[in-house]
């Protein structure tokens, strides 16, 4: 194979390079040296893919499972993930201004680290936001069964396989939507979170006056008790790790971003302080309306009941509409990163090359989009809520401990072509910092979830063994 990685350079509305021939007349084309996804996205289209794909776990999803694990302590295991979040979007925003390239943090490691890691690293990239956008789906589909019920559908033997078969039908529509297109999938994608943070600011600005005693909602008496201790709040941080994806999936289309030495890092640094705020003072709201019990039993919808209570129905309302924007929003972000992930690893032949194609109708990575979309609605299906997020959580750990490093590798190496726009403040500290908290974060995990993650990694490292033991990318461009 070629020491030189394919790197595309330019791209017309159809899909072809503008100085080549499509190398066949359909509506696909092979990736050539000079072909690319085009720049579309500005600082709105990133913002929305961070704080869309973040908002939809961590707010509508998560309160319930973390509240009954540590009550009003489950802030602190919020706030923890903002912080290492922010400890990698801000070196991640150095690399991505220095290598504006779809595929992320894949593309960053690769190049710093070399192949083994890059390969790791990218093909779970690739599975890490499968695994999330199922978790999201799910979260989807009970938030529609929620929804059936509240307008007085009853729902007839096994609502459980309805909450799969809505899965599916999200998993497999959101698909077909990026296919037609990153512009309509981002359009839809700023409607949705302007729409979401209208709501659900308008229902937590209610709920602080209430936890406060400025407004009386009558919401009884049932504060959650805390767990302040540092291993149950660690592990819940770990579990609700998967809320804080978002950013480094901005960094995933870098290539389709408008003036990305400004852009990126306003998008990823911007989408995790402002999600972070969102999911502490949510967080207060819910343990302060309802106890460990009440939260437990509410499972992945307590935030309806706690709309209910705070506004009566109109409020569980609000929040089901709101559920059911956030986590269609997840879905729609993290189906679109994950395609690009595929496509960055497929153009640097590490996967077969007919992965990168090139739909000419759209202009859209058609056959990395189903690579996406398919694993996504089978794995949605199965409903298993906490090990999908954790398994993501585990996966994207990784990659964010890696991504630290091969910050510190390449400044080591200081080659010609790295230039970033943005650097990050105080040397090697931060990043230092932020492969540490990655890495440790792990410890805390469930060990079903640690041992499916590191199968995982295993047989990506065997299919680097196998299939692109001789492709060079480090330090190549």
């Amino acid at each position: 194979m070629s020491e030189e990685p394919l790197e595309p350079t330019g791209t017309n509305v159809e899909g072809e390079a503008p100085d080549a021939e499509p190398t066949v007349e359909t509506e696909e084309a092979t990736v050539t040296d000079d072909s690319e996804l085009e720049r579309t996205l500005g600082l709105a289209g990133g913002l929305a893919i961070g704080i869309g794909t973040m908002i939809g776990a961590g707010i509508f999803v998560f309160p319930g499972l973390a509240g009954a694990e540590v009550g009003t302590a489950a802030t602190a295991s919020f706030a923890v993930g903002g912080v290492i979040a922010l400890l990698v979007a801000l070196p991640t925003s150095e690399l991505a201004t220095a290598m504006p390239k779809s595929g992320g943090g894949y593309y960053f490691i690769s190049r710093g680290l070399g192949t083994l890691a890059g390969t790791v690293v990218g093909l779970c990239l690739w599975i890490g936001l499968v695994f999330a956008t199922a978790f999201y789906l799910v979260g989807l589909g009970f938030y529609a069964l929620d929804a059936f019920a509240e307008v007085g559908i009853s729902i007839g033997g096994s609502p459980g396989l309805l909450v799969s078969a809505l899965a599916v039908v999200f998993g497999v529509g959101f698909t077909v939507l990026n296919v037609t297109g990153t512009e309509n999938a981002a359009k839809l994608q700023n409607a949705i979170v302007a729409l979401l943070l209208s709501m659900l600011v308008a229902v937590l600005a209610f709920g602080l006056l209430d936890s406060l005693g400025f407004v009386d909602a009558g919401t009884p008496a049932e504060e959650a008790t805390d767990v302040w201790s540092a291993v149950p709040i660690l592990s819940v941080a770990a579990l609700v790790f998967t809320s804080y994806l978002g950013f480094a999936q901005v960094a995933t289309v870098a290539g389709e971003m408008k003036n990305p030495g400004k852009n990126l890092p306003l998008a990823m640094i911007g989408s995790v302080v402002i999600v972070t705020v969102l999911y502490v003072l949510t967080i207060f709201v819910a343990t302060s309306v309802f106890d460990k019990d009440s939260l437990a039993d509410a499972g992945e919808t307590a935030m309806v009941e706690i709309g209910r209570e705070l506004l009566g129905v109109p409020g569980a309302l609000v929040i089901i509409v709101g559920g059911l924007l956030a986590t269609m929003s997840s879905a729609n972000a993290s189906i679109l990163s994950t395609s690009r992930a595929i496509y960055g690893v497929s153009k640097d032949a590490l996967l077969p090359k007919w992965a990168a194609r090139i739909n000419l109708r759209y202009g859209t990575p058609h056959v990395a989009l189903a690579m996406a979309g398919g694993p996504v609605v089978v794995l949605a299906a199965t409903r298993q809520v906490q090990l999908l997020a954790e398994v993501a959580s585990f996966l994207h750990l990784v990659m964010y401990g890696l991504i630290c490093v091969a910050l510190i590798a390449i400044r080591r190496d200081e080659p010609e072509w790295y230039d970033p726009e943005f650097r990050v403040p105080g040397g090697d500290v931060i990043p230092a910092v932020g492969a540490f908290a990655s890495f440790g974060l792990i410890a805390f995990m469930d060990p079903l979830s640690i041992a499916v993650g590191a199968v995982l990694i295993a047989v990506t490292a065997g299919w680097y063994f196998y299939y692109a033991g001789d492709v060079n990318l480090k330090g190549a461009l």
